[in-house]
């Protein structure tokens, strides 16, 4: 029952960061406000995920395996930032 709350917050909380680089990108059409804005939003559906899950505290591979791709989104957009240069 806690644990259905908890995820809800989570989820709403991903998806509220979401939006928030969303208009942050919007502003600066910078791709590294677009990936976090991303992953943000891959990480909210993901939790969505637990919501549906048997076992919520264990988790299956295939939610970690979605968190990670998330993260080498964010670590792709840090690296293309730093080697492009600035127009």
């Amino acid at each position: 029952m806690v644990e259905g709350y908890l995820i809800g917050v989570t989820v709403a909380a991903s998806l509220a960061s979401a939006l928030f680089f969303l208009k942050f990108w919007k502003r600066t059409r910078d791709g590294l406000f677009l990936a976090f804005s991303t992953a943000f939003f891959i990480e909210g559906v993901n939790r969505v995920g637990f919501l549906f899950s048997e076992h919520p505290n264990e988790g299956s591979p295939a939610i970690y395996v979605v968190r990670l791709l998330a993260f080498l989104l964010i670590l792709a957009a840090i690296v293309r930032k730093n080697r492009v240069p600035a127009r």
